[in-house]
């Protein structure tokens, strides 16, 4: 549940989670490498966005993406959140699944 939680803050929270509790069980491994593969991307492009915002004139645009990924990641991590609070696992619709 905290992994997911945890997207307010990027992917952070669910590495450190996946990477300490995944022997705990295989719905705690499940949930955190879920929340993973869903947060890694977007903080990436957020972060390369956010570069992008600092370029005088076309700036504002790359700032209104930035906090728009945001946004997406923080409503997204609490729905999948109250969900494995439920212990009901929990898919994104679009996930790269880059960890296996």
């Amino acid at each position: 549940m905290i992994a997911h939680f945890g997207a307010i803050l990027g992917c952070i929270p669910s590495l450190i989670i996946y990477a300490v509790f995944r022997a705990r069980g295989p719905f705690t491994a499940q949930e955190s490498k879920e929340a993973l593969n869903f947060t890694f991307p977007l903080t990436v492009l957020a972060i390369m966005l956010h570069l992008f915002s600092l370029l005088p004139g076309i700036g504002w645009v790359f700032a209104i993406l930035v906090v728009a990924i945001w946004l997406f990641l923080t409503i997204s991590g609490v729905r999948a959140g109250i969900n494995a609070n439920k212990s009901r696992p929990y898919r994104y619709g679009l996930n790269l699944r880059l960890f296996k």
